[in-house]
């Protein structure tokens, strides 16, 4: 839809200083904003009606929809997919009804990895997309989760992206795509295209607004340590933090989310630098900035109180509030003529992107005409949704290790599709459980939807054949003696309970001694597998010589150094979303191929970190009773790629002006693979301490049996060199095998 901009004139012009602040505000949690009356229909609540009288209108309302243990909403209180219609409705005839110029409301949805709703989609988290290294499958994902939301009447969709893996202690690590910031950016790209649509053309028409998050460097703050400084130098925060911003812009981003760190003091959400010189100025962005929750009040020690927090948010840049009392006191500032002309620019943008939706009204009319949601939109929505989270769960599957006994995968999948062999016994704390592939950010889902690894099992093989042994104690010795095959269930989770304690954030505050180990809040000291795991599969390895495959289900880079060691075969599984078990399933006993790749480095020790493969000094034979720190690096995958050989590498900087060409064959065995083909780069002659490697390319394929096939990479030079005299050296490196290696020489002209 297009905006009349005459429109927006004089909507701001016949609004009051307290109106056109109410726009700003997002303030209420939406899933307050509505009840049930007596007869069990839904009906406006009190706090709903009072919030649009105070402001004489509604500027966003965030989480309608959401449901999961902060917000209190199940399937027994919680809006259900078929009411979402209801719901809407109720909320928008209320707030036009009750409002001053008839402006709908912008609803916002907490949309991470799918939809955070009942009957939502629930996709892999970031990590776990992160594996696939398949930017167009998460594009293909992500518009099906945002069809899901437009059909269900949401407009913005917040959506995890920016930030960069680059400290395992950090709990919210599993809402990276990694630790590498080309493979971020190009995820981020991918899902404003997927939910956009190219040039922003599904927004209003079968697509939502993203607001990416979090700007920025929230992945570096100190110790890993969830919100807090992040210590770094201008050139770091550029080359790591900043390429995923770049190309949400570039893609057409309508959002970014202002994030709670300070960058070398300065707090993100008042840092003018960041959200009007670099965004907005340098790269051109022209759509809203959102705090992150409660994050304008927590600059009230910088500021000195709430109002003036408030107002150093809103003159540094941010448009929209969340949660936070701060931008609710900038009617304290009606005389201040810098504040003034703030809530103007921000209001505009704000109304911009409701008349993308169809939320203004039109000339002549009193109030906005608001399609509702359709039933069936949502359905078939949905389900398609539900095959782009099967999909992504295949590809998060990763190999890391296969035959560190005498057994390989192939044996172990001969085993146990023999019905004479011995039971396949599933062990250890997530053997039985469905919430470990979740990740946070998830609604409850319906029970007939949930499954396990053990069930997916039992299903396949009978449950005569399978037998569950989350403890070692709970098989007895003889069955344990008979074993064929013994799947060991291990890592993280960061499933939350309905008694859990929580910050006034959605943050998990007390955490049960069997409670979340991952997730916002959940920062960790010791990176070690809890609940002593390690001892748990020493325990079953010494009471069984069967082969032991274990299944890594983490939201970090846990040290897997004792599973690695006591496993015939590992398979890391991310959360990789309510199809994990089936993923799993797949490959043990259907023989699914597993494409995936570690998107982040593995360290070998729990104090040895954090390592990053791109990190410029090498941690190796540095700490004396640690000498080889690296467990598995980035990128490493020993699935369908294994098999394929690379031949004729070289390497062109004639022939393209501005970058480098490499290319390569690829060989195809009798089997054919699927997956990503990456490139990395060493340099030397700059005027900087070089990083030990680079990701400069990736492309995913996916070749037939037999095929043969030329791969290109094209690397723009400017992301080889940095600005000064001299030739420039690159090595070209193909996913970490010295073997296939160029080197070529850059002008210096430049």
């Amino acid at each position: 839809m297009s905006i009349n901009c005459a429109a927006v004139d004089r909507l701001i012009d016949s609004m009051s200083f307290t109106q056109k602040v109410g726009q700003l505000n997002q303030r209420l949690f939406g899933w307050k904003s509505v009840e049930r009356n007596a007869a069990g229909r839904l009906v406006a609540s009190d706090e709903l009606k009072q919030e649009i009288d105070r402001w004489g209108g509604l500027g966003t309302l965030y989480g309608l929809l959401r449901a999961d243990p902060w917000s209190g909403q199940h399937w027994g209180n919680g809006i259900r997919p078929e009411e979402r219609t209801e719901a809407i409705a109720v909320v928008q005839q209320t707030v036009l009804e009750r409002g001053a110029h008839g402006i709908g409301v912008l609803l916002s949805e907490e949309a991470p990895h799918g939809h955070q709703a009942l009957g939502g989609t629930v996709l892999p988290t970031n990590l776990g997309l992160g594996a696939t290294f398949d930017p167009q499958g998460v594009q293909e994902a992500e518009a099906a989760v945002a069809a899901e939301l437009a059909a269900s009447g949401i407009h913005i969709a917040l959506v995890s992206g920016l930030d960069i893996a680059r400290d395992p202690r950090w709990g919210r690590c599993e809402e990276c795509f990694g630790e590498d910031p080309l493979m971020a950016a190009r995820m981020c790209e991918a899902i404003v295209t997927g939910m956009q649509g190219e040039h922003r053309s599904k927004v209003g028409h079968g697509g939502v607004a993203v607001v990416l998050k979090h700007l920025a460097a929230q992945g570096e703050a100190v110790g890993g340590r969830n919100g807090q400084s992040a210590v770094l130098g201008p050139h770091d925060l550029h080359e790591i933090h900043l390429p995923p911003v770049a190309a949400g812009v570039r893609a057409g981003a309508l959002g970014f989310m202002a994030a709670y760190n300070d960058i070398d003091s300065v707090p993100c959400c008042a840092n003018p630098w960041l959200l009007k010189d670099y965004l907005r100025d340098q790269l051109g962005f022209d759509g809203i900035v959102m705090a992150d929750g409660l994050a304008v009040d927590r600059l009230e020690d910088m500021a000195g109180s709430i109002p003036a927090a408030g107002r150093a948010a809103l003159l540094a840049g941010v448009d929209v509030s969340l949660w936070d009392e701060g931008f609710t006191r900038l009617e304290e500032y009606a005389d201040d003529e810098q504040v003034v002309a703030a809530v103007d620019t921000a209001l505009r943008r704000v109304l911009e992107l409701k008349a993308m939706f169809g939320l203004l009204p039109e000339d002549g009319a009193d109030t906005a005409a608001i399609a509702m949601p359709s039933a069936d939109a949502i359905a078939q929505a949905t389900a398609d949704g539900r095959e782009q989270a099967k999909r992504m769960a295949r590809e998060a599957i990763t190999l890391i290790n296969d035959g560190q006994s005498a057994a390989t995968l192939d044996d172990i999948r001969s085993v146990i599709a023999d019905a004479q062999a011995g039971p396949v016994i599933v062990a250890g704390p997530f053997a039985d459980d469905f919430g470990c592939f979740l990740g946070d950010y998830t609604a409850p889902l319906p029970a007939d939807e949930q499954s396990s690894v053990y069930r997916q099992l039992v299903a396949r093989l009978g449950e005569d054949r399978v037998l569950l042994a989350a403890k070692p104690s709970d098989a007895p010795a003889d069955q344990w003696a008979r074993a064929s095959t013994v799947v060991f269930v291990c890592g993280s989770t960061s499933e939350r309970s309905y008694d859990s304690e929580f910050d006034d954030n959605g943050a998990a505050k007390a955490v049960t001694e069997y409670g979340a180990t991952c997730g916002e809040g959940v920062d960790l000291s010791d990176i070690r597998l809890p609940w002593r795991q390690d001892d748990m599969l020493g325990e079953v390895a010494a009471l069984t010589t069967a082969p032991i495959v274990s299944v890594a289900v983490c939201g970090r880079a846990h040290v897997l150094t004792d599973v690695l060691e006591r496993s015939a075969v590992t398979i890391w599984a991310g959360y990789a979303g309510q199809y994990g078990p089936q993923a799993v399933a797949d490959v043990l006993v259907d023989g699914a191929d597993m494409s995936g790749r570690l998107p982040v480095t593995l360290p070998a020790y729990p104090a040895a970190i954090p390592v990053r493969y791109n990190d410029r000094q090498s941690a190796a034979h540095v700490y004396k009773d640690a000498a080889e720190p690296i467990l598995r690096g980035f990128g490493y995958g020993a699935g369908s790629l294994a098999a394929v050989t690379f031949s004729e590498m070289h390497a062109d900087t004639q022939s393209h002006p501005g970058e480098v060409l490499v290319q390569v064959t690829a060989h195809a065995d009798d089997h054919g693979a699927a997956g990503a083909v990456n490139l990395f780069a060493h340099v030397s002659g700059g005027r900087r301490i070089p990083r030990l490697a680079m990701l400069v390319d990736s492309v995913y394929m996916d070749l037939n049996a037999g095929e043969r096939r030329d791969i290109a990479f094209h690397v723009p030079c400017d992301r080889l060199r940095d600005v000064g005299d001299g030739q420039v050296q690159v090595t070209c490196t193909l996913d970490g095998d010295s073997t296939h290696t160029v080197t070529a020489t850059l002008p210096g002209e430049y």
